[in-house]
């Protein structure tokens, strides 16, 4: 049995307190967005003219650590070091010992798109051999199937992509969205992404579905027009990057959008009012595709 310790706290001690932590004991630390699911969810970005966000305003510290009965003590103390002022809120819980990997795999089932697409993890045979299946395992980018936007996106990929096409993936995480792209027909496909690791995790699904994407980082100059361009990325910055992801579609190109709550669909078809107007294509789940094509 382990002891997991969360505290919430401000941007400005997050990432100070979480290698504290560590310094103390912890196996492992992690920071989360503390307001993740609510409103206030406050999306990590920073493409070039973008604001940036040092972490979450308010940020989630979890630190795993071995059995122990002052567990809350030890981090009460930490957390002093840091310079955290009073008594911080610590929660704890019990996390049992498991076999971490046959879990994971336990979670993470072959995804049905529809008839033409799948999506398998490497420990699973195709359940589909005569459909088009993409070999991807869950890793630190986002983006397995599983997630309601994006299989709004893989589906709107299959209706759309034609054989030979330009594709763009602007926020490609793992590379999902880009390889699916690849598989229907697409001709040269560009992923792009603001976190390195993520471009690692797509480069290596890339080689394991014999795949070539160009990956770039988002810091990287892009001046190209695409055929298809799909963003699966969250309202804020979507709204923010409006100008630069719709400048990115040929003219007569589609555009499709996601990571967009149902509720927040009108803002993100305001902001690209100028540049393309968009419609709901569909929903999922309470979330939202944008689509529309660029005159």
């Amino acid at each position: 049995m382990w002891i997991s310790a969360a505290i919430t706290t401000d941007a400005g001690h997050a990432e100070a307190l979480a290698d504290a932590l560590l310094d103390d004991g912890a196996l492992s630390v992690s920071v989360e967005d503390a307001e993740a699911g609510t409103e206030a969810e406050t999306p990590q970005f920073g493409e070039p003219g973008s604001p940036t966000t040092p972490l979450w305003r308010l940020s989630k510290v979890v630190a795993l650590f071995e059995p122990n009965a002052d567990v809350a003590g030890r981090v009460a103390e930490t957390a002093s070091k840091v310079g955290l002022a009073g008594q911080p809120r610590i929660e704890l819980s019990e996390v049992p010992e498991q076999d971490w990997v046959r879990l994971t795999q336990s979670q993470f089932e072959p995804i049905r798109i529809n008839d033409r697409l799948w999506i398998v993890p490497s420990w699973h045979a195709a359940p589909d051999p005569a459909a088009i299946n993409l070999e991807l395992d869950p890793g630190l980018a986002f983006g397995t199937g599983s997630h309601p936007t994006t299989r709004l996106c893989l589906e709107w990929l299959c209706a759309k992509v034609s054989r030979g096409d330009t594709l763009l993936d602007y926020g490609c995480g793992s590379g999902i969205l880009a390889l699916a792209g690849a598989k229907l027909g697409a001709g040269e496909v560009v992923g792009v992404d603001i976190d390195a690791r993520a471009l690692e995790a797509a480069a290596e699904n890339a080689a394991r579905n014999r795949v070539a994407l160009r990956l770039a980082h988002s810091q990287q100059p892009l001046s190209e027009q695409f055929d298809i361009v799909v963003a699966n990325i969250l309202t804020n910055p979507l709204c923010v990057l409006a100008p630069l992801i719709a400048a990115r579609v040929k003219p007569g190109g589609q555009l499709a959008l996601s990571g967009v709550l149902d509720n927040q669909a009108e803002q993100v078809i305001a902001a690209y009012a100028p540049h393309i107007a968009l419609s709901r294509g569909a929903t999922l789940e309470g979330w939202a595709r944008l689509e529309g094509t660029r005159t």
